[in-house]
């Protein structure tokens, strides 16, 4: 349960589609389920009963929207874990029971019945109506995921949970968080990429030669797992660095940074962490690109 939930799931669309889900299940279930209900006020027979039922549905509607937004922005922020998930879908039970039992007591006032015996009724009702569709609703949502991830797999693209890196050809295509392609470049215009919390920014040159930057919804850490055979490489915390734009390998004092051939662009620092792989590399595909402290090497 602490383990963290995969990101696609805390997405625009799906959020979207299980609160369209939860509503269509809802209703068709409280159509069956009104006729044998001594609780239940629903109904279309007066025009009261309509304006009630249809108040009702439609301010539970709202709270589950609302509930939905403030998750899709919470977590932007903060990581979710199949706990704090669970957490918060129990609330919003609790909420719109109470929501219920309120109407039920207060305006509709059923006969015999105190308002603890309605909560607990409503909430019975309620993990029927909101916890059942929840499930089914991730269900769908990761087989979709898990269909997606096969048919990068049979074509060769290395996928993952969080964004997607796949190299096509001479191309990389950068998927979000959500498996959805947002952008396609070739690897000789992708200068480096840069970590900005829950966002990789990535520098790239377009058909004009103009440099270009592109914010993906995705983490650094899930695009360097992609990266597969391809010359860009992790050399800091907040830097990926495509190899071949790099103009030289500079040394300076104890710490190392990679000067890039872009006019402008200034120096990537390569950290104590990532400098043993980062000299490999160098050392095996571009020695001559190396460049002891004081000094330039002619590229």
């Amino acid at each position: 349960m602490l383990k963290r939930l995969p990101q696609y799931l805390l997405g625009k669309d799906c959020l979207a589609g299980t609160v369209t889900f939860t509503v269509l299940f809802a209703l068709i279930f409280l159509t069956i389920y009104i006729p044998f209900s001594n609780t239940a006020w629903f109904g279309f027979a007066s025009l009261q009963r309509f304006l009630f039922t249809a108040g009702f549905v439609f301010i539970s509607i709202l709270i589950l929207v609302a509930s939905r937004a403030v998750m899709y922005r919470v977590s932007k922020k903060y990581a979710f874990t199949y706990l704090v998930y669970v957490l918060w879908c129990f609330f919003e039970v609790l909420l719109l029971c109470g929501f219920y039992t309120f109407v039920t007591v207060d305006i509709v006032g059923p006969a015999r019945l105190s308002a603890m015996q309605v909560f607990s009724k409503s909430f019975f009702y309620g993990v029927i109506l909101l916890l059942f569709p929840y499930a089914l609703a991730g269900m769908y949502f990761v087989i979709v995921e898990k269909n997606k991830t096969i048919r990068r797999l049979h074509t060769g693209q290395p996928a993952f949970q969080g964004g997607t890196v796949a190299p096509v050809e001479d191309k990389l295509s950068l998927y979000d968080s959500s498996g959805v392609l947002k952008l396609s470049v070739r690897i000789q215009d992708l200068y480096f990429m840069e970590s900005d919390d829950n966002y990789v920014k990535v520098w790239y040159t377009d058909t004009k030669g103009e440099m270009k930057t592109y914010m993906l919804r995705s983490r650094l850490k899930s695009v360097e797992q992609s990266l597969g055979a391809t010359p860009l490489v992790r050399c800091h915390r907040k830097y990926i660095v495509n190899l071949e734009r790099v103009k030289v390998l500079r040394k300076e004092k104890d710490l190392y940074c990679l000067e890039l051939d872009c006019d402008g662009a200034a120096p990537l620092p390569v950290s104590k962490t990532y400098a043993p792989n980062v000299l490999s590399r160098f050392m095996k595909d571009s020695p001559e690109k190396v460049s002891e402290e004081g000094g330039l090497s002619a590229v």
